[in-house]
């Protein structure tokens, strides 16, 4: 099996790369990138003077590229929507032009933010932000191609996300951290992401619909994954909690709580909690 992974720089790829290194069944990854690591360049403002004769033998593309960030999207609107729409959606069509089945990442901000909801796979996407109208676009141009499916991840939890990251740097400096509170998401672990990738590129025809919703089970506050981090690390984070500015919750919303209806019914990922997803990340890479 070949494999095509966009965006291979980027935060959640670091981890895949290290993953297709052990699955035996995956005979070579093409990293697609603007970096000098990667074996392909490619610039999504620019998606079509991209070599897609490339893809010619690939099975799978993995698309992980985005600008990410939701208060840049809603800033450089213009340019973002550049690279996550228009250049995203020329590249994920050339590749399905050439018959490779793509794995696009997509987000709960697909969602809307109505008080009291918890989204399935099957709820409307309303997306009231710059970035979740960004992959709501996707969505809906590929929606019903046999070749596109897409995984709607929740805040990816792991040892380099942005949050946990800034933690362990105040342990570092002895400084103590400030976190935001209010703010809810149904976290996953790295390994669950890695998980997911890997059961759908062994079941794509088997799994009939074309979005997964990756979330855990446990809505979780921030306040809480520095409470976890306190009783695997030793009580070493010092915190003050602080409500953010409502500016703060204008490009993302203060609770977004998703589910999915197929993690259990396809028995995907191990049914744990948060406390022990956690462990197994920093057991795994810290």
């Amino acid at each position: 099996m070949k494999v095509a992974l966009v965006g291979s720089s980027g935060y959640i790829a670091g981890f895949l790369l290290k993953r297709f290194n052990d699955m035996t069944y995956i005979s070579d990854v093409i990293k697609i990138d603007q970096t000098e690591t990667a074996d392909e360049y490619l610039n999504l403002l620019e998606a079509e003077k991209f070599n897609y004769s490339i893809l010619n033998n690939v099975d799978y593309v993995i698309f992980t590229a985005a600008i990410s960030g939701p208060d840049q999207c809603a800033k450089d609107f213009e340019l973002c929507w550049s690279i996550n729409v228009i250049g995203t959606i020329y590249f994920i069509r050339e590749a399905i032009k050439k018959r490779c089945k793509v794995l696009f990442f997509s987000s709960d901000a697909v969602f809307g933010d109505i008080p009291g909801t918890i989204y399935t796979e099957n709820s409307k996407t309303e997306a009231k932000t710059a970035y979740g109208c960004m992959k709501k676009a996707v969505e809906d141009e590929f929606k019903g191609d046999d070749f596109f499916k897409a995984i709607r991840l929740s805040y990816v939890v792991s040892t380099k996300d942005k949050f946990v990251s800034y933690c362990l740097e105040c342990i570092r400096k002895n400084e103590s951290a400030d976190i935001y509170h209010p703010f809810y998401r149904n976290c996953i672990g790295i390994d669950d992401v890695l998980d997911v990738v890997m059961w759908m590129i062994r079941n794509w025809d088997n799994y009939p619909p074309f979005v997964l919703n990756v979330a855990g089970k446990e809505l979780v506050s921030r306040v809480r994954i520095a409470d976890e981090l306190n009783r695997l690390l030793g009580n070493k984070l010092k915190y003050s909690i602080s409500e953010p500015m409502y500016e703060f919750y204008t490009n993302r919303p203060c609770i977004t709580q998703m589910t999915s209806l197929y993690l259990p019914q396809y028995k995907i990922l191990e049914d744990i909690t948060f406390t022990e997803k956690l462990k197994k990340i920093f057991d795994n890479y810290y």
